[in-house]
């Protein structure tokens, strides 16, 4: 009977682990479309929920650090446990990121530089967290391989869209003492852009430290977490 409450438990943390990466993702697209559609009640929705994500995620910690004090799991069920919590803490870190986003949308001027795809980098590294979570339930190892070479995809379009928003700033003319007020919230509006990109380049990276735990947890093989 004990082993049996013993996977039990092992279960359940697997299954709360993809709750928490749905409860993310929910936050992290609300965010793209705030950010979209300059919606100022979804971004407030977005920032207040991370307290939940914060919370959900200390109570799942607290899970794992029991399962190794008290059930003193070797081999496969260790690393399982210990992969489990590091994921908790990259999706926890994606909330955190999702309410940068949010944040950012109550002020951004998405009119500003139409040519930075904002859009569509966010959506691939959201396509990148779900993946690399179907990855974590499916022990699918090819697949945390194929995320690995898409993060470097992603980080590739990241840098090009950095350059594009300083390319275009460096074109336009300087101000006059009239257009002054204008000028400072143009730079408002690049610095929070570059932020946006930086932030969604994370969220990747998080993706891909997702599949590297992932990778760990199957096959005792840490190489893709450096």
């Amino acid at each position: 009977m004990p082993r049996v409450a013993y996977q039990s438990d092992l279960d359940a943390l697997r299954e709360d682990v993809l709750y928490m990466s749905e409860l993310v993702l929910d936050r992290f697209r609300s965010a793209l479309s705030a950010l979209e559609q300059g919606d100022e009640s979804l971004a407030c929705d977005v920032i207040d929920g991370d307290d939940e994500i914060n919370d959900l995620y200390l109570e799942l910690e607290s899970d794992c650090v029991d399962l190794i004090a008290l059930q003193q799991p070797v081999a496969s069920d260790l690393r399982f446990i210990a992969a489990s919590f590091k994921i908790l803490t990259d999706l926890e870190r994606v909330g955190d990121l999702a309410a940068n986003l949010a944040t950012y949308s109550l002020a951004a001027d998405q009119n500003t530089f139409p040519a930075v795809d904002i859009q569509t980098i966010g959506t691939v590294v959201g396509e990148m967290v779900e993946d690399a979570m179907v990855a974590y339930a499916e022990a699918d190892t090819a697949l945390c391989y194929a995320l690995a070479e898409r993060d470097n995809a992603v980080d590739d379009q990241c840098v090009a869209a950095s350059e594009t928003v300083v390319s275009e700033l460096l074109r336009r003319d300087g101000p006059t003492a009239s257009e002054e007020l204008d000028h400072e919230r143009l730079l408002d509006d690049v610095s929070r852009l570059l932020l946006t990109i930086r932030d969604l380049e994370r969220v990747g990276d998080h993706a891909a430290n997702i599949a590297a735990r992932t990778v760990y947890m199957v096959e005792n093989d840490a190489g893709l977490l450096y």
